[in-house]
Formats: C-alpha cells, structure tokens, sequence
C-alpha cells in the first residue's frame, strides 16, 4: 500500500531548508525509495513549511529513514527550525487522478458518439497535433468534426494501455481497433479490421485540455487495410 509522508516545521530560513532538500535528493540518487516528493510553504504564514514524500510502501519509507544520508539531513533539518518538526504518517486509500481520467474519457467517449467530454474539457483555443494530418486541428467544433469523419469511416474504439502524469500533462498510451465501414482517405469500405498503437499527450489548463500531441502508427493500419504493401 503506498504511504505517505507529511513533514511540518517552522523555519526563518526557508531557502536553506529547499537548499537542504536539493543536497538531499542528490546524495541519494539510486539508493532512496521514496517515489514522489512535493514541498509547500503556507500562503498565509510562509514560515510553516510542508514537505509531501511519497513511498511504495511504509516498509520502503522505514528503509528511506534507515539511509545514513537521510539521518544527516534530517539533523540539519532540525537545526533550521524554530520547533522540532512533526511529522504525520498516511497509509493512501484512495488517490482520484483528474487529468487521468479527463484524458481517457477523451479517447473513449467519442468514438461511442458521446461528445461531452470534448465539450466539458476541450479549451476554445484547444490546438492539436497530429504529424498524420495537413495542419492542426483548432478548437472544440473541429475536432468533434475529426471524429465524426473517423466515425464515418469506421467502427472503432481505444483501449486504454497505461497512463502517466507530471503536472498538468498526461501521456496516455492506446490501442485503437476499427472496422473499416465507410469512404477513408479515398477508399471505399472494405470491412476490413485494423489495429494501430499509439500515445497521446494532452497538456491541461484549469483541468481543460489546452494542447494535444498524437503519434502512432498510421502505416500499420493502412497495411491492414490494403492502402499500403505489406
């Protein structure tokens, strides 16, 4: 079970305790085991500082606390504070990732003909790239129009393969499968099944996607389909 960390002290000198937290991180490259750390200093009184550490387990946290380097800074962290910081120890049940989700019901919601999400979280000004299309595509109209001209010309869904999130950006990585029905790029239906794989990055702002970036495999696809050579 994933575990987390919540360190709180009160310091005058929260540049030498970022300082620290950089010398830390240092030191310990390839011998930590905590995953994730977030530091925090209180809107309100920016002498309360919260660091976040996140760990795969409290086993893997208590051998993070065992490191020689961690107990050192751990002593110099107690020299910048004004009271000995406190700390509060979480075992994580339940960890709901917005933009994970925002970006998989924008893979698979539409091809179904539900476009709410790309109402609910397409930004006006949305921008997206795709290195298989003459120029990008602008705005929440146009790429409910891209998808109602995919969906034209073929039955088709994405499964969803993993998911990564740093800030405000998602890599989401797909399998899409279709059915060729209709007219697409010129040719008519051949019913033919297609499968291509792929990623996509979706880069958000205020939780509305205000930037995409696709790659996948278009030549594979048109192999199936008899547009290419096998």
């Amino acid at each position: 079970m994933t575990f987390v960390q919540i360190v709180e002290c009160r310091t005058e000198r929260p540049d030498e305790l970022n300082r620290l937290m950089d010398s830390w991180i240092e030191m310990t490259e390839g011998k930590r085991t905590a995953t994730h750390s977030m530091v925090g200093a209180d809107r309100d009184d920016a002498r309360h500082v919260v660091e976040i550490v996140e760990f795969p387990s409290y086993e893997a946290a208590m051998r993070n606390s065992g490191l020689p380097e961690t107990d050192r800074i751990f002593q110099e962290m107690v020299a910048l504070c004004q009271e000995p910081p406190t700390f509060t120890n979480l075992d994580l049940v339940r960890d709901d990732q917005f933009l994970k989700n925002a970006a998989r019901r924008m893979l698979v919601d539409p091809p179904t003909g539900d476009m709410s999400a790309i109402d609910e979280l397409v930004a006006a000004d949305y921008r997206d790239h795709d290195p298989t299309m003459e120029q990008d595509v602008v705005g929440p109209a146009a790429v409910k129009e891209m998808i109602e001209n995919y969906r034209r010309a073929f039955d088709f869904s994405f499964t969803i393969d993993s998911q990564i999130a740093e800030g405000n950006q998602v890599c989401t990585r797909w399998t899409w499968r279709g059915t060729h029905i209709g007219e697409f790029m010129g040719m008519s239906a051949t019913h033919r099944t297609a499968e291509s794989t792929g990623m996509t990055i979706w880069r958000f702002e205020d939780g509305m996607a205000k930037e995409g970036w696709w790659s996948w495999d278009a030549v594979a696809m048109m192999r199936q389909l008899g547009m290419m050579p096998g």
